[in-house]
Order: C-alpha cells, then structure tokens, then sequence
C-alpha cells in the first residue's frame, strides 16, 4: 500500500521532525519548502496524506487547501502556529480534514496522520465495490445515498462529497431521528477520541447543509438539537 506523505513547510527544523518521526512509522515523506513548489507537488504526485503549514513563502496554506481541494481526494491536515479557532475553522471550512497547532507532539502528529489515512482507505476501499444494489441505498426526502459506490444524490441530481461528509451523512440517515453529540459524532466520524478540536464536526455539518438542503439556514434535514447535538429529520 502506498504510504506517502507530503509536508509542506517552510520551517526546516520543524519539517525535519516530522519527517523523521514518520519515517519511523514506515512512511515516505516529501518536503516542500516554499507554498508554489508544495501546490504542484501536491496536485501532481501521489501521496496518502498532506501536512500542510499556514505561514507560508509564495502561496499561503489557505490558498492551497483552497486551490487543491477539488483536485485532490486525500486528508490534509492544517498545521498552525495560531491559536484562534477561528482560523483553525477557516482552514477546515475551505476543505481541511483537521488540524493541529503548533507547538505539537511528535505522537499526536503521527496518530492524527494514521487516524486520518485509515479512516480515507476505509472509505475508499468501500468503492471498489462494483455493483450498486437496492439494499445499499438510503433514501429519505429527496436525499438518496449508496453505500456501495459512496454517491449522493438530491432530487436524482449528484452531489459530491469529500470522504468526511460522505461518512457523516451516511452516519445520520442510517441513524434517523437519533440525536447525537458533537463528541459522539466526532468519535465515530473521525476515530480519534479526544484528539484534535470537536468543532470540526460543526464546520462537516455546515458544509453538508450547503450540498443537501434547499435553505442551509433552515435546514429541513440535517437538524441542531440546541443543547444536545445533531439529528437527522427523517
């Protein structure tokens, strides 16, 4: 199985720490210095999973996790030296899968890299399966979602969803009507327990409102429950 990893950051100390201590696990890892060499690298090689640094020389991290989202279908994981979670939001709102802050522990980095990777091959082995069957479908309103070749569809038209939207979704259409914390769904979505920031469950919803209901506002689905969490309204 491929086992590659692209960093990209400018902060040679930093990229060297974490290049080693995934080269440890068994991991191949590139480094891109400079935010327009880490952009191409990114979008023409084939890696696993991106490290990828805020404070960049040439192209900013935002603007790359903005730029390669659409074209690239693997976890990037944001890596910052800001506190405020608000731009710890910003970057999972334009397509990071997660982030981590600066200063960081060199085995949190790698259990954030392998929660990640295996929670994308799961999904993506999943599409391999060849044959959409009736069984696998979900349907509830005018949302409809195969289990088999991991597809959405709102009124028969399809929508794509990165492999965590896909797993959320799935998730509260196979549990209608059930309430769920932001904790609960954090743990089953993302695997990692109390690793990383649960707010990033609240961003995947928002982004999922923005593909499925007719007014993201007034979600008719993918319902808050003030106090308790989400559900799905069947």
């Amino acid at each position: 199985m491929n086992k590659r990893v692209l960093i990209i950051e400018d902060d040679e100390d930093i990229s060297m720490i974490e290049r080693d201590f995934l080269e440890i696990e068994g991991y191949e890892v590139r480094i891109a210095n400079e935010g327009t060499i880490g952009y191409h690298e990114a979008v023409t090689g084939d890696y696993q999973l991106i490290l990828l640094d805020v404070m960049l020389p040439g192209m900013d991290g935002y603007e790359i996790c903005r730029s390669i989202r659409d074209k690239v279908d693997i976890p990037i994981i944001m890596v910052t030296a800001k506190t405020e979670e608000l731009d710890k939001l910003r970057g999972l709102g334009i397509g990071a899968d997660d982030y981590i802050s600066k200063p960081f522990s060199p085995t949190e980095l790698v259990a954030r890299v392998k929660a990640n990777i295996a929670q994308y091959t799961r999904i993506k082995q999943g599409q391999t399966i060849a044959t959409p069957t009736d069984e696998a479908e979900i349907h509830l309103g005018n949302i409809r979602i195969n289990s088999q070749t991991h597809r959405v569809y709102v009124n028969d038209i399809e929508v794509e969803c990165k492999h965590r939207e896909y797993e959320l979704l799935l998730f509260l259409m196979e549990n209608p009507e059930i309430v769920f914390s932001k904790e609960q769904l954090y743990e089953k979505i993302w695997g990692m327990d109390a690793l990383g920031n649960i707010r990033t469950v609240a961003v995947h919803i928002n982004r999922l409102r923005e593909k499925v209901e007719e007014d993201p506002t007034n979600p008719q689905y993918i319902q808050t429950v003030w106090g308790a969490g989400y559900r799905f309204k069947a």
